[in-house]
This record gives structure tokens, sequence and C-alpha cells, in this order.
């Protein structure tokens, strides 16, 4: 399970850190398993199961659909990947590439952009619940949903690159 908030450490060295992980699970580190961990690292935003297998893929052609799908799991248990559930078809994940404040999700609802926000507040805010109902945080998130004012004056976003087709 997710951790509530992570420490502001900055991940020293991720892949050996997944490799132990690894290890202490008793599973092998593979060819395959290196190469979607470090397709994970090398995307800067966002991404779903596919994006990553395509990544994948593209540093190891042997990188199977169902491989990167066992992975994922993994990768999250681990910390090293966020997992990010924004209530479409797909699931959302996020390479930790330094450990920050606890992060709130804005989506664009014209564009589908997912803005990672630092909301430190929200750490604070549910030790101080649980502690009233003498529990311990699993995990919590905060998502906001929201319209670019961009596109809602032109019809085109900058960010997703969707455009209103006008009659």
């Amino acid at each position: 399970m997710n951790p509530v908030a992570p420490t502001s450490v900055e991940i020293e060295n991720p892949r050996e850190t997944f490799k132990e992980f690894l290890a202490s699970k008793g599973l092998r580190v593979t060819n395959q398993r290196t190469a979607i961990f470090d397709a994970a690292f090398k995307i800067e935003d966002h991404f779903t199961a596919e994006d990553l297998l395509d990544h994948a893929r593209a540093l190891d052609d042997s990188v199977s659909r169902a491989t990167v799908y066992r992975s994922l799991p993994l990768l999250t248990e681990s910390g090293l990947i966020r997992e990010v559930d924004v209530g479409h078809d797909n699931k959302y994940y996020l390479a930790s590439h330094r450990a920050k404040t606890f992060q709130a999700q804005v989506i664009c609802e014209d564009c589908s952009h997912i803005f990672e926000v630092d909301a430190p507040f929200m750490e604070w805010y549910g030790k101080t619940v649980c502690d009233k109902l003498d529990m311990t945080p699993e995990s919590q998130r905060l998502q906001v949903s929201a319209h670019c004012s961009n596109f809602t004056k032109t019809g085109s976003c900058e960010r997703g690159g969707k455009t209103v087709a006008t009659a």
C-alpha cells in the first residue's frame, strides 16, 4: 500500500532499491523487469501500462505485456512508482524520481492532463483525523477535477492539444 506521504529524502539509487526489493520478495532481477523499471523512470509525466509497454519495448523488444502488468504492482509496492487512479478507464502511474511532500492531483476535464501539486497540509490532516480516532493512516488522496479556462474561452488547450470542432 502506498504511504500517506513520503519523507523529503531523495531516493539515492532507485534502480538498486528496486533490485533489493525484488530480492526481498524472492524474485529474480530479469532483463525485462530492468527494462520496465528503466522505461518508467525515463517517462517524466504520468503514463499508462500501455505507454510503459511501448517505452520498455524500445529498450528491450522481448518485454511482454504480461510482464509489464505483473511488474506494475511490484513497482508500486516498492514505493518507486505511484499509482494514480483518476476514475477513467486507465490507471496512471508516475515514477517517484524523488520523494516529496504529499501530492494532490488536478485533472483537466478538457484535455485529461494530470497536474501534480504539492499539498503538505494533507499529511497533517490525515494524521490529525486518524489520531482522533486512534487509527494509523494507510493511504489518502486528494483529486480535483477542473476545466481549463483557455479551453472554455478559445476551444483549444495547449496542454492536451485538444480543439473543439466548430460548425
